[in-house]
């Protein structure tokens, strides 16, 4: 298992109060496969953050710091806090992007099994329908019907076919679920230079 994913109990671990996406991670990063959707939704965050957000900031700091004591300056605590939570957050995005491997649906070529991209349809023991949508980690949306590759539901749906039964644990146990439809969905669609169509 990759170091990425487990805390070493050394003794040293959150002894300066080190968030875990401020880790240090010299050792290489697990793939991040994404979306051309999701490759840009991170993106686009991250430039903001550099150009918009950052800049605002530092000038209300720069404002505050002239105005005397800092100490109990509201404006300057809470600016240089902020400026804290932009920097590592802006380290967290460069890591993730760094570590990106776009998968675009539209490049998939089998398209009657399910691959990272894929909208699946399933029913439950139920016979309630279900939609969701395999996309990397940091587009999971529950509530949008978009499921991380990682989430064990999508595991268990991996190179399933419809009419495939699969078994996947829920609070309440072991269910079987049925793939009713497959298909890869235009909102992820997008261009992109690397793509791998067999995740």
């Amino acid at each position: 298992m990759s170091k990425a994913f487990t805390r070493e109990p050394d003794g040293d671990a959150d002894t300066d109060g080190m968030a875990d996406d401020e880790a240090d991670t010299s050792a290489p990063l697990p793939k991040n496969y994404v979306t051309p959707r999701g490759h840009k939704l991170l993106m686009d965050e991250l430039l903001n953050l550099r150009r918009v957000e950052r800049p605002k900031v530092v000038e209300i700091v720069s404002w505050a710091a002239g105005n005397g004591d800092r100490s109990e300056n509201g404006d300057y605590i809470y600016g240089k806090k902020r400026l804290r939570e932009i920097d590592r957050r802006t380290r967290y995005l460069g890591k993730r992007l760094d570590a990106a491997e776009i998968v675009d649906p539209a490049q998939q070529k089998i398209r009657d099994k399910v691959f990272f991209g894929a909208t699946v349809t399933y029913a439950d023991s139920k016979d309630k329908e279900h939609t969701i949508t395999i996309v990397g980690v940091d587009e999971a949306d529950l509530e949008n019907g978009l499921v991380s590759w990682i989430a064990p539901i999508a595991k268990a749906l991996m190179k399933a076919e419809v009419g495939d039964t699969v078994s996947i644990r829920t609070p309440g146990g072991a269910d079987e679920i049925e793939v009713v439809a497959i298909a890869y969905d235009e909102r992820l669609d997008g261009t992109s230079k690397k793509s791998d169509s067999s995740i």
